[in-house]
């Protein structure tokens, strides 16, 4: 499956920087496209905020998830730049058998502590902090004296912080499929979204995907 138009993009570019160093993860979107192109945002570094300095021939490793959170990943040139009122890269859109994709089906999961805010019906409300966080779901740990159970509903704020410093919030309607007593006084909830808006979604998986090159340079 080709990325869709609106897609997000991860890329990771073979170049080294002209200071010798390596860029950071670079995130682009796909903006249009047509029977032999795509044709993509110019990336820009998460670590320094700054725009990508791209150049024709540049050879990049693009990945992407689908909606049912299946990683796909592929190698490709920049053709040349097209300067159509904002400058896009223009991208050979790959044959299927170059695009590897991870076989299970399931989103990447990183632990991380977010601050969430979490409604249940229309009066209870409190906040607590996730265990961790994935493009699928997300578990977080609160106090045992909130009435949950599992198969209820909940409306959720998640609030995300990137290594850029950058600040998100993603909103969703979960499902609680899960409830695990740890420590003295806490349960573990794990929840699955049931509705989420698709820009939502790649907001939290940005956010895993970071996390996770992160501890590959650890």
């Amino acid at each position: 499956m080709l990325p869709k138009i609106g897609q997000m993009l991860y890329i990771q570019p073979h170049a080294a920087t002209n200071d010798g160093g390596t860029p950071g993860m670079l995130r682009s979107r796909v903006m249009d496209a047509d029977d032999r192109f795509l044709y993509v945002d110019i990336p820009m570094d998460e670590q320094t905020r700054r725009l990508h300095r791209t150049q024709p021939g540049d050879e990049l490793r693009l990945t992407y998830f689908t909606s049912e959170g299946v990683k796909h990943q592929f190698a490709a040139h920049v053709q040349s730049i097209r300067r159509e009122g904002t400058s896009q890269l223009v991208i050979p859109k790959p044959d299927p058998d170059q695009i590897t994709r991870e076989q299970r089906r399931s989103f990447l999961r990183v632990e991380a502590q977010l601050e969430i805010a979490v409604r249940l019906g229309e009066k209870l409300r409190f906040t607590a902090l996730t265990d961790d966080v994935g493009g699928g779901g997300v578990s977080f740990r609160c106090d045992r004296k909130w009435p949950i159970t599992p198969n209820i509903k909940a409306s959720c704020w998640l609030l995300l912080n990137y290594k850029s410093g950058a600040v998100s919030h993603a909103q969703f309607e979960a499902e609680i499929v899960r409830i695990v007593p740890v420590e003295p006084h806490h349960n573990l909830v794990m929840m699955r979204f049931q509705d989420i808006l698709d820009t939502d979604q790649q907001k939290i998986i940005r956010y895993c995907f970071e996390k996770q090159l992160e501890r590959r340079k650890d």
